[in-house]
């Protein structure tokens, strides 16, 4: 795995504004689905992305079909999918946002050819982490044995 600082993670994290989250799922059960919905509740915007659910409305966003659907300046780009769907979706990523700081590949998730795509032109790359996660753990949200309270509970 690789390894990335506590400061380069938490660098991102501080400056990053706008999340798009490719493939993200309106399932609730699903990791993308509470992972968009707590990085939506620390305070970030987040743009779902998802062909099959394109239109309706999650976290209060529409649903886009693609990256290029978003107008909007993203600094994040989040991706719930397979590691071989990944270099179209970088591809389109830098093409979409000329000021994208980050693509953020989910555990699980890596495709090196991608990631020095991007790095070429200047974007930081996170492999095989969450940022869910990496944000407990980096801002205090995670005590002893990872629960965040003396209750266990999967709700947010």
């Amino acid at each position: 795995m690789t390894e990335y600082s506590d400061d380069f993670l938490t660098q991102i994290l501080k400056r990053t504004k706008t999340i798009a989250v490719a493939g993200v799922s309106m399932n609730p059960v699903r990791p993308s689905y509470y992972v968009a919905r707590y990085l939506s509740l620390r305070g970030y915007k987040v743009i779902p992305v998802n062909p099959g659910h394109a239109g309706k409305m999650l976290f209060g966003q529409t649903i886009r079909t693609s990256l290029s659907e978003i107008s909007e300046p993203v600094d994040m780009v989040d991706i719930f999918r397979r590691s071989e769907a990944v270099p179209p979706i970088v591809d389109e990523a830098l093409e979409a946002f000329p000021n994208l700081r980050t693509i953020w590949m989910q555990i699980g998730i890596e495709h090196a050819t991608a990631a020095a795509t991007a790095q070429a032109r200047g974007v930081d790359v996170v492999m095989n982490r969450c940022p869910k996660i990496e944000y407990q753990r980096l801002f205090g949200e995670l005590r002893m044995g990872g629960f965040a309270t003396g209750m266990i509970s999967s709700k947010l």
